[in-house]
């Protein structure tokens, strides 16, 4: 627990060699920061955990800078306004702020921050099947790889966050829905839970041949969530005209050298459209996203998994076990 008037902060003191490992972080208690003119002080309840974040760790190239030594690891939050010199916001307002950080309390001027919506009716929900991992499975499926009905959809990484609620959303559709993930457990849950049409566990020593069972006649549309050898397992399945949404790619994020890739040949003769997406550019069908998501749950035609973990001391742990796969469902630290 954080001692009184004291801002537990988890710390990255060294740039991850491969996967994360203990030493790459540090804890520290700092005093709770004072809100200027214009700004909020938060008290964070619960933090969802992010394989993008491993990105910001390096100083590879990417889309958002690398996050600076002895600098919080970023994430978003679900918090509390306990002191505001803000108008927008009022003490005790409940928002979601998407750059709260592995730490107990932040600041803010607002941007990024939104009070917790009426249709989120679940506070840790606003972190995953409606928050962003929910809506970059909507956007995915529905924007990005304009997923039709009676179209064959593999979704890797099929019993994570995204996943999940990106395969719902294509049987929603009409489409076939197989799904990809790593052992018995996930897989069973995938099919008998989500209603994917089948599921592959990427561990099996016949993994390839099962993957082709399952989908006989191609794959129309990959949803992507690992890279690595599950995407080249699909890449010769993949049939004309097909479409990849390239949401993630896990199993390379912590790897030290970089992985070979699948042959472009097989994108040229297949005509295939490859194309990569980042939420942040796609803002504006939140409310689309909160009606329809909202509704599903509420019908039970969309079914979600967490994985909360307490502590925030215990957030690289679990940050290391979502790299690994070790997770099942959102990985969220909730701290109190």
């Amino acid at each position: 627990m954080t001692a009184d008037g004291l801002n537990r902060r988890v710390l990255l003191v060294r740039r991850p060699e491969g996967m994360p490992v203990d030493a790459d972080f540090d804890i520290e208690d700092a005093p709770i920061p004072r809100p200027a003119d214009g700004e909020i002080l938060l008290r964070h309840r619960h933090i969802g955990l992010q394989p993008s974040s491993r990105i910001r760790m390096s100083q590879l190239p990417g889309y958002a800078p690398p996050s600076p030594l002895r600098s919080v690891p970023t994430g978003p939050v679900v918090a509390e306004v306990i002191e505001t010199k803000n108008n927008a916001f009022a003490k005790g307002d409940i928002v979601v702020a998407a750059e709260g950080g592995w730490q107990s309390y932040s600041l803010s001027d607002g941007s990024g921050v939104e009070k917790l919506d009426e249709r989120t009716f679940c506070e840790t929900h606003a972190l995953g099947c409606l928050g962003s991992s929910g809506m970059t499975g909507y956007v995915g499926i529905l924007d990005i790889a304009k997923a039709r009905a009676g179209e064959t959809v593999v979704v890797s990484a099929a019993s994570g966050a995204v996943g999940s609620v990106a395969g719902q959303i294509a049987k929603l559709q009409g489409c076939k829905v197989v799904g990809i993930a790593g052992g018995h457990e996930k897989c069973a849950y995938v099919i008998e839970r989500l209603g994917f049409d089948a599921c592959v566990d990427h561990r099996a020593d016949d993994f390839l041949d099962r993957l082709a069972a399952a989908c006989p006649d191609g794959i129309d549309v990959n949803f992507e969530n690992v890279g690595g050898l599950v995407r080249d397992a699909t890449w010769k399945l993949m049939r004309r005209h097909s479409r990849v949404a390239l949401c993630g790619v896990i199993s390379e994020y912590g790897v030290a050298e970089p992985l070979p890739g699948p042959s472009w040949y097989e994108a040229l003769v297949k005509r295939i459209t490859i194309q990569g997406f980042l939420l942040r550019d796609h803002l504006h069908r939140r409310s689309d996203f909160l009606d329809d998501a909202s509704r599903w749950l509420r019908d039970g035609k969309l079914q979600y998994r967490e994985h909360i973990t307490h502590g925030l001391e215990n957030a690289p742990r679990a940050f290391m076990d979502l790299l690994a796969g070790r997770n099942f469902g959102k990985a969220i630290i909730s701290l109190g």
